[in-house]
């Protein structure tokens, strides 16, 4: 069954706006109208996410299970596994998934916390990987899902390393308070910024989610030295210290670097 949820802007993330004049911005509208939560939706109830005539959305949606992104459900429609599909075909996310998961799967093997790889999308950090056995943390992060740059640690890598015009942009807000810990100070985090590029590696103490905290480093390209990605080891603060595998995720986000401009300099 549908959650209720307020209808949404037609956002395909925080910089891409959608043109629902267009057949392409309708069919977008209608996909990001699914959230993590959501196992089906019912035609009304897409209807009022999107803000799409009912007889528009009916036809959009009925070919969209033609083609197998969406499922017709009894209740309503679902995202189809054909979704899935197109997304393992993404060729940056993929090679890189490829490289970097044996050094994701030894971080797990030494730290038994949840291990995650991201990458910079606007002002978000997207998942593309997330490795947590039994004990995993209670962190908000999923593969394919996003969170705010300035509240993680492996989002604070990722824009501590990126373009001095996208640092503006978030330190010009407005900074999001997702916990009463959440750094939502310009001069606070920019001077965070600066102590991560200086180290390495970024911490995150309760910024995301409470009782979490987690240590971060960048990948970074070795031609240019840009950022391309960020790993993060995240753990429950009362038994995790980030600190202590500081030095770990610094040198395996080194050795993905390094082996993706080996794969580079073989093609």
């Amino acid at each position: 069954m549908s959650r209720a949820t307020p209808p949404r802007p037609p956002l395909t993330s925080d910089s891409a706006i959608v043109d629902l004049d267009t057949v392409v911005g309708k069919v977008v509208t209608i996909l990001r109208a699914f959230t993590v939560d959501d196992a089906e939706l019912t035609l009304a109830e897409l209807v009022r996410r999107t803000g799409l005539h009912k007889a528009t959305l009916h036809r959009l949606a009925g070919e969209l299970v033609g083609v197998r992104l969406l499922d017709r459900t009894d209740g309503g429609y679902r995202l189809s596994g054909g979704l899935f599909e197109l997304g393992m075909l993404a060729s940056v996310e993929r090679s890189l998934l490829e490289i970097a998961m044996p050094f994701l799967q030894d971080l797990y093997a030494r730290t038994h916390e949840t291990v995650h790889l991201g990458v910079i999308d606007g002002h978000e950090v997207v998942y593309v990987a997330k490795i947590g056995g039994h004990r995993q943390a209670s962190a908000p992060s999923r593969t394919g899902g996003r969170m705010p740059l300035h509240c993680t640690g492996i989002g604070k890598a990722l824009l501590a390393h990126s373009d001095p015009s996208l640092q503006a942009e978030v330190l010009a807000g407005p900074l999001e308070r997702r916990t009463p810990r959440t750094i939502v100070a310009p001069g606070i985090l920019s001077r965070q910024l600066h102590t991560i590029r200086e180290k390495g590696v970024a911490f995150e103490y309760e910024e995301s989610a409470p009782g979490i905290a987690c240590v971060a480093a960048p990948i970074l390209d070795v031609g240019d030295n840009s950022v391309v990605a960020a790993i993060s080891v995240t753990g429950p603060l009362a038994r995790y210290r980030p600190e202590a595998h500081a030095d770990a995720v610094r040198a395996a986000a080194t050795g993905i670097g390094s082996t993706l401009d080996r794969r580079r300099a073989l093609r």
